[in-house]
């Protein structure tokens, strides 16, 4: 009994440590959604590999940000909104609140886009593929279980990995690639807009208060804190490795030096793909990485704002709860995914809209990045608080970075 009690202590922290993983890979593995891919993709087709280093620039700071939400998340025991509430009044909690409406009705309008372009490049009508998205989003989540939600989430998810294997089969150009990212058109308008577009598909409002919510939902403790940085961490750095794959993937096939290529459709990045990676394969590769990043992606954000807005309005909220339990919860996740299926179903499928989605995110960093630097400053206890070098470093990085998205979102709308 000695032995199997000791075995039992030498073995429980390392299965605890795996058992925790699940917001923040989840969280990152929505990050690249199909306006994430679409993004990169139009940025491949028109500038090569040139705003690779945007993408890849960018980890230090998604890290920074989402692993305060984790601090924010394990400390407190309180989700976002409810913080800002707590803290900076009724006011600032409804304009984080209203910030969080339109960065996710904008994000689930391009992962059903994704949805139905993928049905459409196999010859399914969206008025077959919508639907059947929405009833599985909303069978996933009324399972009321957190585990159940995010395995299912992150099997989803997993699906992404195909776009490792679409840009390895493009075989680019390394020599080129880096000589490419050593001479940067920073002057030019259109290279800032769509760099302003790849910083807000980095940093969508949802994310935080998805891991945040998903964090203090679960009841994380102090011992686990270890392991949601790690996770987090490796999250950051799988999403936009994700996305620069798909960059790479459009640049070695759409684009070529003076005549960038400009896209309209999800279909277009599939048959460009196709032609380097197999008619067959190129089509099913890439439909299962835009499909899978579109299904987890409409997951996490209507679950943001589920979340979100509870914390906000006050009613009951949680994964654990049933439906009859929590219904406005549950009620604001089922219209959100039915009510931006339909817009979908309406509209044509452009690629100017994802794009467009993600510089509005761009707009509103200041916004989601200042309250939740704040919110670390006051929120947390002493112990935990971001304080000296770290803290100016993340502050100046956040203000870098929301200036350029600011500028390169004017440049683009001036153009």
């Amino acid at each position: 009994m000695a032995g199997s009690s000791l075995l039992k202590l030498k073995i429980s922290p390392r299965l605890r440590w795996v058992a925790l993983w699940g917001p923040g890979l989840l969280v990152m593995l929505a990050d690249c959604d199909a306006g994430n891919v679409v993004t990169a993709a139009q940025a491949g087709a028109q500038w090569g590999v040139q705003l690779l280093v945007v993408l890849l620039g960018l980890i230090p700071l998604l890290y920074m940000v989402q692993e305060l939400t984790v601090r924010l998340g394990i400390f407190t025991g309180r989700g976002h909104g409810e913080l800002i509430r707590a803290h900076f009044g009724p006011l600032w909690a409804w304009i984080s609140a209203i910030g969080l409406v339109i960065a996710v009705l904008g994000s689930l309008v391009t992962e059903f886009t994704g949805v139905a372009g993928v049905g459409e490049m196999f010859g399914v009508s969206r008025s077959v593929t919508l639907p059947l998205a929405v009833v599985a989003l909303i069978g996933v989540v009324l399972t009321g279980s957190h585990k159940r939600v995010d395995k299912v989430a992150i099997i989803i998810g997993a699906f992404e990995l195909a776009f490792f294997v679409v840009a390895w089969k493009t075989h680019p150009d390394i020599h080129d690639m880096f000589g490419q990212m050593s001479n940067l058109p920073l002057g030019n308008r259109q290279f800032g807009y769509l760099a302003a577009a790849l910083i807000g598909a980095t940093f969508n409002p949802w994310m935080v208060f998805y891991q945040q919510a998903a964090v203090a939902d679960k009841k994380f403790t102090a011992r686990d804190y270890a392991a949601a940085r790690a996770e987090t961490a490796v999250g950051a750095v799988l999403t936009q490795l994700l996305t620069a794959a798909v960059l790479v993937a459009a640049a070695a096939t759409l684009w070529e030096h003076g005549r960038p290529s400009t896209l309209q459709s999800v279909g277009e990045i599939s048959t460009a793909l196709a032609t380097v990676v197999g008619p067959h394969a190129g089509r099913v590769l890439f439909s299962a990485g835009v499909l899978g990043a579109s299904l987890v992606a409409a997951i996490v954000c209507s679950l943001s704002l589920a979340w979100g807005l509870g914390e906000v309005a006050g009613y009951r909220r949680s994964l654990e709860d049933r439906p009859a339990t929590a219904p406005g919860f549950y009620g604001v996740y089922v219209a959100s995914v039915a009510g931006s299926a339909y817009v979908v179903w309406l509209a044509p499928n452009l690629v100017s809209l994802n794009v467009a989605a993600q510089v509005v995110n761009a707009l509103m960093l200041p916004l989601v990045i200042g309250l939740l630097i704040a919110l670390s400053v006051r929120a947390l206890p002493s112990q935990h608080r971001p304080r000296g070098a770290y803290l100016w470093l993340v502050s100046g990085i956040a203000a870098v970075v929301s200036a350029a998205g600011f500028l390169g979102a004017w440049l683009g709308f001036i153009a």
